[in-house]
């Protein structure tokens, strides 16, 4: 940004509060900045508390090149950066934050899809607040409510480093908080009525689920796979498995051709929307896997499990 150009500040909330570095001690500010074109940056300040009032402590600013880093490069700007990227669904630039080796394209697609159908945002008061430092690991918890402020949710999440000179990258993310909160609010309660699976093979799985003896996809997966084709697209050398299930309602012939029609109409929407069909393999299982028991223990019907099992499972093979 150039020493010449009349900086102004954009609106709405030109200021927000990213988070705490030590709790009610140390409080960080970003102030966003923009030129005439729009380009925007942000300014932030860490403000120290002593002896009941606040004061200035330092104030990180923008590269004098015009260039655009994530964040302040210290885990509390990471972790703000990573947030805001999930928050606004920007798959690419939330994962360029991440550990790849410890965290997988699934939890964090997950985490968008969280974001997006829960309509969370951060909290506009303390939304990451420190719980511990060292000099190669740090911890954070992350404040978000819904949309309207009237839930909040919370979830943990780790910034690791490999030495004092590497950058900074979140290394864990701990949803089990945020997933129940979900299942309050959009899932009708049910917790097992989740987009986020653990894969008993390792990793993390996406589910979309299907309404009774039904292959079509609601606007509300529909929006879930958007996430997906842009990861996808991103890269055509990544491959996903798609595998579809059934409850136990009906044959097996007739479920098996149900199952395989579920994965088949989740391929078809991807290849809709640009997805190479070579990245996608599709597996019908019938309803040989359920998740959970289509009958309660006395033989009567689960209506909650059978729901969770109507499903085609998206495990993303790289």
């Amino acid at each position: 940004m150039s020493a010449n150009s009349r900086l102004h500040l954009p609106a709405p909330n030109p200021v927000r509060e990213v988070g705490e570095l030590k709790w009610n001690e140390i409080s960080r500010w970003a102030l966003r900045i923009a030129d005439p074109d729009g380009k925007e940056q942000q300014i932030f300040f860490d403000l120290h508390k002593k002896n009941g009032h606040w004061a200035v402590a330092k104030i990180i600013l923008p590269p004098a090149d015009g260039s655009t880093p994530p964040a302040a490069p210290d885990p509390l700007g990471i972790a703000d950066a990573f947030l805001m990227a999930a928050l606004r669904q920007d798959f690419e630039s939330a994962r360029a934050l991440v550990n790849p080796k410890k965290i997988s394209d699934a939890k964090i697609a997950g985490l968008c899809i969280l974001f997006e159908e829960g309509h969370y945002r951060l909290r506009p008061q303390k939304p990451l607040r420190a719980v511990f430092e060292r000099q190669d690991l740090a911890g954070y918890l992350a404040n978000v409510e819904a949309s309207d402020g009237s839930q909040a949710g919370q979830f943990a999440l780790n910034l690791g480093r490999d030495s004092v000179a590497n950058p900074w990258l979140v290394s864990e993310i701990n949803l089990d908080q945020l997933l129940a909160d979900y299942a309050r609010r959009v899932a009708g309660g049910d917790v097992y009525y989740t987009p986020l699976l653990a894969n008993p093979q390792g990793g993390d799985t996406l589910v979309l689920y299907f309404d009774f003896a039904e292959d079509s996809l609601t606007v509300r997966t529909e929006r879930q796979l958007e996430i997906v084709a842009q990861i996808l697209r991103s890269d055509p050398g990544k491959k996903l498995t798609l595998s579809g299930h059934t409850d136990a309602i009906g044959g097996t012939p007739y479920n098996q051709t149900l199952s395989s029609r579920r994965a088949n109409t989740v391929r078809d929407h991807l290849i809709s929307a640009g997805v190479n069909a070579a990245q996608i393999v599709t597996l019908a299982k019938g309803l040989s896997q359920p998740r959970r028991p289509n009958t309660r223990e006395d033989g009567s019907d689960n209506p909650e499990g059978r729901r969770a099992n109507r499903r085609t499972e998206i495990h993303l093979d790289f």
